[in-house]
This record gives C-alpha cells, structure tokens and sequence, in this order.
C-alpha cells in the first residue's frame, strides 16, 4: 500500500465515513465496517482517533466550518438582510444537498447511540444558525423588510422549516431534495 502523507489517512477515514452515512437505510456505522470499507485494521483507525466520537466530531467540525465559513460570507457581501436570510437558507438547504451524509450528521440521525455531547453540539450548531438568521432579520427590520416584534419567532420558525427540510431528505432515502420547491415556501416565512 502506497503511503499518505500525515492528515490524509484521517481525511480519508472522514471522507468515507461520510460516504457510508449516505446509505439511505441509515445503518449503525462500527469501526469494524469503516476498518473493512478502507481495508486497514480497526487498530489503524484507533492510529488517527481516539474513539468513533472523535471520527463523528471531526464530521462536526467540517460542518461547523464550511456552514459558519459561508455564512460569514454571505453576510460580509450582502448588506441587504432579507437577501441574508434567503441566502443563509438557501446554502443551508444546498449544503444538505450536496453532502447525504451530513445531513444525517445534522438531523443527529448519525449520532444516536454514540456519545452525548455530539448531539449536544449539533444542537449548539443550530442555535447558532438560528442567532444568525435572527441577526440577519434584524437588519431586514431595520431596512423596513421586517417587523422587529417578529425577529425571534421567525428565525426560529425558518431554523425549524430547514430542519425539517433536512429531516424529511435524509428520511426519503434522499430522494426529495431540501431545495426543491423551497423559495415559495420561504416566500411565505420570510414576507408574510
């Protein structure tokens, strides 16, 4: 076997545990599957990570930085904050898309049975995408898009429509997209 240069063993052990999490049947992931799927040894697993948590936290923390990366980005390009919120959800719903297996990570489908604190981040995490969709709605308030009395039960409202959104992609086997007919949907959230 070739070898790989330090950190692309632990990107490779990443990479495929979130290719077997895209099995719509959404089966228990043991180290001896992932082990056999890159046909190394479980002890060469236990080489880059302490436990199958560290292996899901590493999942957690590319989530947390390319969904906080984008948002940041979102944010610093666009000073409309309607457009923000819009934009914000729409990458949220697009990141689900484009990654099946993290949206078992998301939801905490993944993460029952393993440790605790894995959901407890996720649900961290969506608190603060809900503060950043609040944030974004206070701008559209001041802006006269929005009613401020509004900010708190709407970014909660959207955060719960994306979940749900996200829920309803992994539980379909991934087959109804979180996007699909999504902007008439968010039209109504977001206007009304």
């Amino acid at each position: 076997m070739a070898t790989t240069k330090p950190g692309e063993r632990k990107l490779q052990i990443l990479q495929t545990l979130a290719v077997m999490l895209e099995q719509p049947k959404g089966e228990k992931i043991t180290t001896a599957a992932l082990a056999a799927r890159l046909q190394v040894s479980e002890a060469a697993l236990y080489r880059h990570f302490a436990s199958k948590a560290q292996m899901f936290e590493g999942l957690i923390e590319f989530i947390e930085s390319t969904v906080f990366g984008l948002i940041n980005q979102i944010t610093a390009q666009q000073e409309n904050g309607l457009t923000q919120a819009q934009s914000i959800i729409g990458m949220l719903l697009n990141f689900a898309e484009r990654n099946p297996g993290m949206t078992r990570v998301l939801i905490g489908d993944a993460l029952v049975n393993e440790d605790e604190r894995l959901q407890l981040r996720m649900n961290q995490f969506i608190e603060r995408i809900e503060l950043a969709l609040k944030q974004a709605l206070r701008i559209a308030a001041t802006q006269g898009q929005a009613q401020e009395a509004d900010v708190a039960a709407r970014s909660n409202l959207i955060a719960c429509f994306v979940l749900g959104r996200w829920h309803r992609y992994a539980k379909s086997g991934f087959k109804h997209n979180p996007s699909e007919g999504a902007q008439t949907q968010l039209a109504v959230l977001l206007i009304s």
